[in-house]
């Protein structure tokens, strides 16, 4: 099964970052967000990917064209540039970048990638989200089913502290808890082929059809929509400080997202 990561947006509200590189590519422990999403993935055995690209997707395709050289170590011979790998890297992704348009919108990233996926069940997320979803978990829950397509179903985490009151008494306090209450779309879906049957009319050139409004509202009126529920860690990252909230876990050895270590 193929993993696909939307990579091609502007990331506007993390215009501090997004200036000179895609969301996707922002760093956390000195690793693209986009590295630790298909770490999860490979963690439950799901190696192949597809990163759909847009907004400088360049910058994507030199690291991935790169990556044995970022995440290995090596000698180097300066008069001959032959190179001698000094360890061995476990990582064995195989890994698609497409370019699928600066402007193109959600639903036509997943049209233009029809060739690549026709004919198989594939996973599909965003690229600026880490969660400790289970990958195996939510695949059979899916295969459980009869619907073409799953979505993981998280509880937002809370943009403010929560206080636990016993009369004037703080008997808990919670910095930005995940939130109780309703359930947010996660991204992390499962969705089998004849998904591209809704996106038939989609125009990749319009900039307007997202896959959320365009695509999924359809198909969740026709009662093809289920959610996985996960009760677990998801947190977004779209602003500066959802950055520093995760950057702050990883550097704590806290992240939860990391099941691989």
């Amino acid at each position: 099964m193929k993993a696909v990561i939307l990579a091609g947006g502007r990331g506007t509200r993390l215009a501090e970052e997004t200036g000179v590189r895609p969301k996707p590519m922002v760093e956390i422990g000195g690793k693209p967000i986009l590295w630790h999403i298909m770490r999860l993935y490979a963690h439950y055995g799901i190696k192949d990917f597809i990163v759909a690209t847009g907004y400088k997707g360049w910058i994507i395709k030199e690291y991935f064209a790169n990556f044995f050289l970022h995440n290995n170590d090596y000698e180097i011979d300066i008069k001959t540039g032959q190179r001698q790998l000094l360890n061995e890297g476990s990582i064995d992704w195989r890994v698609a970048v497409i370019d699928t348009g600066v402007n193109t919108n959600t639903a036509g990233r997943v049209l233009r990638l029809r060739r690549w996926l026709a004919g198989s069940p594939f996973m599909l997320t965003y690229g600026d989200g880490v969660a400790d979803v289970d990958i195996a978990a939510l695949v059979a829950f899916h295969q459980g089913h009869d619907r073409i397509a799953t979505v993981t179903a998280v509880r937002p985490p809370a943009r403010f502290g929560a206080l636990e009151l016993n009369g004037a008494e703080v008997v808990r306090f919670l910095e930005k808890p995940q939130t109780e209450t309703g359930w947010i779309n996660g991204g992390f879906f499962v969705l089998d082929p004849t998904f591209f049957d809704y996106l038939d009319n989609v125009d990749p050139d319009d900039d307007t059809q997202s896959l959320e409004r365009t695509v999924l509202e359809r198909v969740g009126a026709d009662q093809q929509l289920m959610a996985f529920t996960h009760e677990g860690f998801w947190h977004p990252m779209d602003t500066l400080r959802d950055r520093e909230i995760l950057e702050g876990l990883w550097a704590s050895q806290r992240a939860p997202w990391a099941v691989w270590e």
